[in-house]
């Protein structure tokens, strides 16, 4: 619950980008899924901190002289119980 609250605001960002600039600059990320749908994934799956990490990271990666290809979110890290 919480977590969704405090991601709105940037999913909401996010998907102004999408409906408005995104359509103006046109088709020119390198990797798949694009890097407005991996930030979208990547809060959504990892949270504010976590997300705003991934996505720097995925976006300083998004140039001409960088890889390309696909590049999911990774999955959140499963926490191991120890006994």
């Amino acid at each position: 619950m919480w977590r969704q609250v405090l991601i709105f605001p940037f999913v909401m960002l996010i998907k102004i980008y999408q409906w408005i600039l995104s359509p103006f600059l046109g088709s020119n990320c390198r990797f798949q899924p694009t890097c407005s749908h991996y930030a979208l994934e990547a809060f959504k799956t990892h949270g504010v901190f976590q997300g705003f990490y991934l996505s720097g990271i995925r976006i300083s990666k998004c140039h001409p002289w960088g890889k390309s290809g696909y590049d999911p979110v990774p999955p959140p890290k499963k926490h191991s119980e120890t006994n």
